[in-house]
């Protein structure tokens, strides 16, 4: 199919109608109007502006959540306590679902529906962007920037977020790693245009990283050498037009770009709608190439009990990778998949194959000192040890299975507690 065709198709069923846009923007005052009043009474003042996508012109259809800041001034610290009794106040009122959503400076979610809901979020009154205390100090200068550059590419940005989120690498959170509504609007914007976009980062070769500067702050390659190391990680380097010191894409990960850059050449060699849809975990493909493969399927369940969002999405994530690690060390890992649910709990699922017997490399032989961890080590293994190298090796059996593995993994709970895991679930 062509590209262009799916394109306008696929921007007529994710692009919010003008009724729609019309109907929040008459919430987003009414809610501006009394949260004011709150904060008058308050004595702190706060000064409101709305943020984000909704502010930019670059929302997708679907669950709506508006970003409302809240900037207050140099003078208070603890801005989210400040913003708090208000809000609070403001909900009982008007019989609103108030979340509390902790993280480097505590933010807050005002519900409107039963999945509409407003960002509600404290930052601090600053003239600079070198002055910000904290990241989220730096979006009062984003949505000027964006919205004078952005020209009529707002679809070619929402189709970008939808591509990225229907191939899940979107998201600047620790568990996805992956691309901020803010880079994809700039890179958008750079590349003047979404099918561009694609095509331009498709062209980064493994191992590579590009700098995208589109304000021109820094000579050639200068950002390489000015730019804080820490900053340097991402294999694509956007460097924020209003505050160069900061990389806009610093937390893309490389397994992220490379999954993105999958998707990207296998959509622009076949164009399709499916690209902005995502796809469910094929558990029954899962099956089949395990049993072609004479191989075990497992599907783990996960649960933690911390904070919903990133914190619990790091939690669980980062215990996958942990698992992976562990088995791969008896098992073939042919295929793996992950799936967050955005709450508490996470899905994977592994197809793997007994490698039947490892090697497992033991203490060299002939060091002094050594001769109670060769004696301890021949003892474990139990005549199952031969020497290669001067370095004794020993034989070892993979006579389990992988859910056999994972139990003994879920019977250390010391372990599991330790990593925030509260419950694993094998069939």
């Amino acid at each position: 199919m062509d590209i262009k065709r799916v394109l306008k198709e696929q921007l007529e069923l994710v692009k919010p109608s003008d009724s729609e846009i019309k109907i929040l923007k008459k919430k987003t005052g009414e809610f501006i109007k009394s949260l004011n009043a709150e904060l008058k009474k308050s004595g702190h003042g706060g000064e409101i502006f709305v943020g984000g996508s909704f502010a930019k012109n670059t929302m997708i259809k679907g669950n709506y959540d508006i970003d409302v800041l809240v900037r207050f001034s140099w003078e208070y610290e603890d801005i989210s306590i400040l913003l708090e009794k208000p809000l609070r106040n403001l909900a009982k009122k008007n019989k609103w679902s108030l979340e509390k959503i902790h993280g480097s400076r505590d933010y807050f979610r005002v519900y409107f529906s039963d999945k509409d809901y407003f960002e509600v979020i404290p930052v601090t009154k600053i003239k600079k962007p070198k002055e910000a205390k904290n990241v989220t100090d730096l979006t009062y200068f984003h949505v000027p920037y964006i919205k004078k550059k952005i020209g009529k590419l707002n679809g070619d940005i929402i189709l970008a977020k939808t591509f990225c989120q229907a191939q899940k690498v979107y998201g600047a959170e620790t568990y996805v790693r992956g691309f901020s509504g803010y880079a994809l609007e700039l890179l958008v914007i750079h590349y003047k245009g979404f099918e561009n976009m694609l095509k331009q980062l498709v062209k980064v070769k493994k191992g590579d990283r590009i700098i995208v500067d589109s304000a021109k702050h820094y000579k050639k390659n200068d950002a390489f050498f000015e730019l804080n190391e820490a900053k340097l990680s991402s294999p694509v380097i956007v460097v924020d037009p209003t505050y160069k010191e900061r990389n806009a894409l610093a937390a893309l990960s490389r397994e992220t770009f490379e999954k993105f850059q999958d998707s990207a050449k296998r959509f622009l060699k076949s164009p399709s709608n499916r690209f902005f849809v995502e796809e469910k975990i094929e558990v029954d493909k899962l099956w089949d190439l395990a049993k072609k493969n004479k191989a075990e399927f497992i599907h783990v369940k996960l649960k933690t009990d911390r904070q919903a969002g990133d914190i619990a999405g790091t939690k669980l994530k980062k215990f996958h990778y942990f698992v992976e690690k562990e088995i791969k060390k008896y098992f073939q890992l042919l295929k793996h998949e992950f799936e967050y649910d955005d709450e508490q709990s996470a899905n994977f699922y592994m197809v793997v194959k007994s490698k039947g017997e490892i090697v497992q490399i033991g203490p060299p032989m002939q060091t002094k000192g050594l001769h109670k961890h060769i004696k301890a080590f021949k003892e474990a293994h139990m005549g199952n040890t031969f020497a290669k190298n001067n370095v004794l090796h020993a034989k070892i059996k993979v006579d389990f299975t992988g859910k056999e593995f994972l139990e003994k993994i879920n019977r250390d709970k010391d372990n599991l507690n330790e990593m925030g895991i509260t419950e694993i679930e094998v069939d």
